[in-house]
């Protein structure tokens, strides 16, 4: 039976200093190699490969370093390259250095278990007199070295004039560095951990039925809302504890796109984009399907063909109706025209400006649809799913060339000449990011950024660390999953195993599910759930909350968590029969706007999650979701120490569950003088 995939990965930048993600120096997730390492002490995730541990081996062994104190110095600091964390140890989105930040505590390094040593002064006392061949420290660097760089044998003493010389140039201060080398792995605070939240408590703003949710790029109170048949709609969202229903009239959507979609039980438009830049540029994207039989301009290569080893004749076999019938496309669209700035827009034209992509499909199912821009880098994703039939007759999923059972990443800022396109055997009007995994494997489409899904179905980046991107995949018969991948490194493109997962048999008794992915909870609303990942089954009797322990660590625990409707919901919510549940009938996707509240999107409406104190202990019964909404408690606020916290000092939640925090106030950490800027208010609400 499949086994779906979704894609968790680690692959962008280090945006915020306060938080150091697992990243190698290639910018790709660390992958377990399929065997130990000999040289290196790194076993289970590492940055290396075996292959590279022996080059490092090799480069060690031609040092000839005589004395072993020396040695063991070294051979740690070349082997930091194999670190999890050695994109932040070595700096490589600032200022590529030759060896990590070197754990310096006499410069003013941060208080921290990372960096609780000297190891910059021991490096120096055990080998400023010892000769080395080739040494790592002979560049000069930011200048701080006066003498010819890469000197083929060398002593410390003859690079530098004091150790205060050289741990100036290799070791780090506060204002420098999250994390430091210290000689060993780096291990995160085991107590940088939330515990998983005990619930969520709902209110019901919308009564319409959506696919997608979109926050408007300008950063207001709006958000674009879309259903299956092809209409977008421009909606005002409450503030919470308002009382009030989110601004919408469906009598006069944003822009009517019906005539150009193909509607029906597995097709229709799936996904919509709105370019970062669209209260400047007015551009947008549809994801929808078309009939070519019955739409002129549908028309497509099929996916099926010769260039991925399958024969569009024996389609007819598996499916029913002319091969490649259906078309997934992607097209662009303007707000251009239609106010005095893009932002105003509150309509837009339903003309096509420029096709980007466009895909016969070869069976009537799994196509995947939804798209976003990464908010690092600001391409375009598109998730694809595996074709439809059972089995992935044809394993599109795991061919290299196929873009079928992928996630495509494209630029569509900059569009080559037409000749350009067809030269490089390209779908529509985009370009290629230079990053993409193709830079590594040659056999890989350009296009693709990751492969092995069955049928991904909502995809999120983690709005406070967007170098984490996880995606639910949809299963077949038997299980649901969430998986480790994504830009992973050529060479273990293939190795995705499950970090979350359910059984159909756990959801109803017909054993029948399928997966919804939601979002990373960063609003200051549910501090209890702040940092949880929420996603949910279709079916809408089950939601779970995934919690990374330790944080930042790739290692994912989930909870099937009680949730229940405020009495004092803008809309009354009706109830599941026999149940304390709220109807929501069937789950569809999930949503985040601008101040980061998470919302469900439903067939019986629009649900946000608020404050676990409007629940009160009138939650779900134990009985009926194996344990009642927690009653209202504290969250109290701990400081720790490390490395990961701002300025060397961090702020970990530990949730009892049900404080409310809003936006007035402000917490510092007493006796340091230190605003860490986290604006949340100081008064509980019961």
């Amino acid at each position: 039976m499949d086994k779906i995939l979704s894609v968790f990965c680690v692959l962008l930048l280090f945006l915020y200093p306060s938080s150091a993600l697992p990243l190698c120096t290639d910018l790709r997730a660390p992958t377990t190699p399929k065997s130990n390492l000999a040289f290196c002490p790194y076993n289970g995730k590492s940055c290396c490969n075996p292959s590279e541990d022996l080059e490092l081996q090799k480069r060690f062994q031609a040092m000839n370093i005589s004395d072993s104190t020396c040695a063991s110095a070294v051979k740690s600091i070349l082997c930091a390259t194999c670190d999890p964390f050695s994109a932040e140890l070595f700096k490589v989105k600032s200022e590529p250095r030759p060896v990590p930040i070197l754990c310096n505590s006499t410069a003013g390094a941060p208080l921290s278990s990372l960096s609780d040593n000297d190891f910059c002064s021991t490096t120096w006392n055990s080998c400023q007199n010892v000769m080395i061949l080739n040494s790592p420290f002979a560049p000069s660097l930011q200048s701080k070295a006066q003498v010819p760089q890469n000197a083929s044998i060398s002593k410390l003493t003859d690079l530098w004039q004091s150790k205060s010389d050289f741990c100036n140039a290799f070791g780090g201060v506060t204002d420098e560095i999250s994390i430091c080398f210290n000689g060993e792995p780096v291990s995160l605070n085991e107590t940088n951990t939330l515990p998983p939240t005990k619930g969520v408590c709902l209110e019901k703003i919308g009564n319409g039925s959506y696919l997608n949710m979109v926050a408007h790029p300008d950063g207001s109170n709006r958000a674009f809302f879309s259903n299956q048949a092809g209409k977008i709609w421009l909606a005002t969202i409450p503030d919470q504890d308002s009382g009030e229903v989110m601004g919408i009239d469906e009598s006069s959507p944003f822009v009517d796109l019906t005539d150009q979609v193909h509607l029906d039980t597995s097709f229709g438009m799936m996904g919509m984009a709105f370019h970062p830049d669209f209260a400047n540029n007015g551009r947008f994207f549809a994801s929808y399907n078309c009939d070519k039989e019955k739409s002129p301009g549908c028309g497509g290569i099929c996916a099926c063909n010769s260039d991925v080893g399958c024969d569009p004749s024996q389609l007819g076999s598996l499916d029913s109706g002319p091969h490649c019938k259906y078309q997934t496309i992607v097209s662009e669209f303007t707000a251009n025209g239609t106010a005095s700035n893009p932002s105003l827009a509150e309509t837009a034209k339903p003309l096509e400006v420029r096709r980007i992509f466009t895909m016969g499909l070869p069976f009537g199912a799994n196509h995947g649809g939804q798209i976003l821009f990464g908010p690092d880098d600001g391409y375009l994703y598109i998730m694809m799913g595996d074709g439809g039939s059972k089995g992935d007759p044809y394993n599109f999923a795991q061919n290299k060339k196929s873009l079928l059972g992928k996630i495509i990443r494209v630029d569509v800022d900059f569009i080559p000449r037409e000749e350009e396109i067809v030269k490089l055997g390209l779908w529509g009007n985009y370009s290629i990011p230079q990053d993409n995994p193709y830079s590594e494997d040659k056999e890989l489409g350009l296009e693709i950024w990751a492969l092995g899904l069955r049928n991904p179905w909502r995809c999120s980046f983690d709005s406070e660390r967007p170098s984490y991107f996880l995606c639910a995949d949809v299963g077949q018969d038997q299980y649901e999953e969430q998986t480790p991948g994504g830009n992973t490194s050529a060479n273990s493109i293939d190795s995705i195993l499950p970090i979350l997962g359910y059984s159909h048999s756990e959801i109803n008794k017909l054993g029948s599910a399928a997966i919804s992915g939601g979002y990373f909870y960063r609003a200051k609303t549910d501090p209890c759930t702040y940092g949880s990942y929420l996603y949910g089954d279709l079916y809408a009797n089950h939601i779970w909350a995934a919690s990374e322990t330790p944080q930042d660590s790739g290692n994912f625990s989930t909870t099937d968590i009680p949730f229940s409707c405020a009495p004092s919901s803008p809309i009354r919510c009706s109830s599941v029969p026999n149940s304390n549940l709220p109807a929501l009938e069937y789950i569809f996707s999930f949503g985040e706007d601008n101040r980061k509240d998470v919302f469900i999107l439903t067939q019986s409406g629009v649900y946000r999650v608020v404050r676990p104190s409007r629940c009160g202990g009138g939650g779900p019964s134990p009985a009926s979701v194996g344990g009642g909404f927690p009653s209202p408690a504290s969250c109290r606020l701990r400081s720790w120490f490390g490395g990961l916290g701002l300025v060397g000092v961090g702020l970990l939640w530990v949730c009892g569950c049900g404080l409310e925090l809003g936006e007035a106030g402000m917490f510092s950490v007493v006796g340091l003088g230190l605003d860490l800027g986290f604006r949340w208010s100081s008064t509980a609400v019961a």
